[in-house]
């Protein structure tokens, strides 16, 4: 139940909050038309999602990176735009296709930040139910409870963040709006140089792989930032609740003013709760249902020259999971496993990581190969493709009974590993 209620909570509580903040900030600021643009986009988000949670989990046609590649070039490039056309030369403008272009950007905003982070909630009940191979048993029951707990955070979260954004003043909203965005754009570009690096797109260079990998190994701290400044507004929400002396001329007024302040409260102190129990699911409870699984011992590959790793059949023909390494020039390893598919002569091979956990690796259990970090039990035959928590495939060649990994394929994935 709580490895379900952990992954959940981590793949969209930050985007449920900058969520809450756009749509607070559209019903507060926008007109019909533009709240129709921003919802347009937010409709296209959940289809597309959707559709993506579809064919990364019964294709192998979606390439994750490539694809996330495009959702975070066009999360960027939105971003700018739109701090670009909200400036006053153009906010003033009389041209109304000009005034319309912050409100399209948002809603492109809004639509990239539900493609990035739906298509593997919407996938979860879909492993589990892969994984127990049926929807009658304590097991399903219990992650799906997890997984709608998760979902009932999240959805908490993102209702009370646009009714406190609705009740700041414009100058408030839309520095609230700014510094949320200015958070999800850092992680963004450390996305979208991670893929340029797994593709070869641009050569990497020590400042983009250093600001890359800070941001991976640090991504709880920019969850933690994007709660603290909506806990911020809510704890001004509250202060100015105490000391409001809106005018009224008679009691009725003055009731329905009282009403409204106490409505605010209500979701201020919502607000910092579920903050908290995010935090909290983050961090305390997902220390607490840790498993400290360890994994098994890097094996001495048969041969390792200039420009491959061979690993002969004989190393990996009992059907177990093997781990192989290369060490880089930067003393980063690069870890990779092997196992011998049930009935076949194939091998599946790929990195001891993958798409949506990153480098926690995988372990064998009762002859299943299991994720470390999410639990989800692979399909043995199924590695060696894209999609969902199966390992990041990597190039490699059968000969003369071996196995042959270039090691330029290997330091795609540099940054994968810490």
């Amino acid at each position: 139940m709580y490895d379900y209620l952990i992954l959940t909570t981590r793949a969209i509580l930050m985007e449920a909050v900058i969520c809450g903040v756009i749509t607070g900030y559209t019903r507060m600021k926008a007109d019909k038309t533009e709240k129709r643009i921003v919802w347009v986009f937010a409709l296209t988000g959940v289809l597309l999602s959707l559709f993506i949670a579809f064919m990364r989990n019964t294709t192998s046609m979606i390439d994750s990176a490539i694809l996330n590649g495009y959702v975070y070039a066009i999360s960027l490039s939105a971003f700018v735009l739109f701090l670009v056309f909200t400036l006053k030369p153009f906010k003033d403008a009389k041209n109304p296709v000009i005034r319309k272009i912050p409100w399209i950007m948002l809603g492109i905003l809004f639509m990239t930040l539900i493609v990035y982070a739906m298509p593997e909630v919407w996938a979860y009940p879909y492993r589990v139910q892969m994984d127990e191979q049926t929807m009658i048993s304590t097991d399903f029951l219990m992650a799906m409870i997890g997984f709608t707990a998760g979902l009932v955070l999240v959805v908490v979260t993102f209702l009370a963040v646009e009714k406190c954004t609705m009740r700041l003043s414009d100058r408030a909203v839309a520095v609230l709006l700014r510094l949320e965005l200015l958070l999800n754009a850092a992680m963004r570009l450390s996305g979208l140089f991670s893929v340029f690096f797994q593709k070869k797109i641009v050569v990497s260079n020590h400042t983009m792989f250093t600001y890359t990998v800070f941001v991976k190994n640090h991504s709880d701290w920019f969850i933690f930032a994007s709660l603290a400044l909506v806990c911020l507004v809510s704890v001004l929400l509250w202060i100015q609740s105490l000391r409001q002396n809106e005018p009224y001329t008679n009691p009725a007024e003055h009731r329905k003013i009282r009403a409204k302040w106490r409505n605010i409260r209500r979701w201020a102190t919502t607000v910092m709760i579920v903050s908290v129990l995010g935090v909290l699911n983050i961090t305390v409870v997902e220390a607490m249902n840790s498993t400290d699984v360890t994994l098994s011992p890097i094996e001495d590959a048969t041969k390792v020259d200039d420009e491959n790793v061979y690993v002969s059949f004989d190393l990996v023909a009992d059907g177990h999971l093997h781990r192989f390494a290369y060490e880089t020039e930067k003393g980063v390893v690069i870890r990779f496993i092997v196992i011998k598919k049930p009935n076949s002569s194939a091998y599946g091979i790929g990195l001891d990581a993958c798409d949506v956990c990153g480098e926690t690796g995988y372990y064998e259990k009762d002859g299943q190969v299991v994720c470390n970090l999410c639990d989800v039990v692979m399909n043995i035959s199924t590695i060696g493709f894209k999609g969902g928590c199966n390992p990041i495939v990597i190039p490699y060649e059968i000969k003369d009974g071996q196995i042959i990994v270039p090691i330029s394929g290997l330091l795609e994935y540099e940054s994968e590993f810490k």
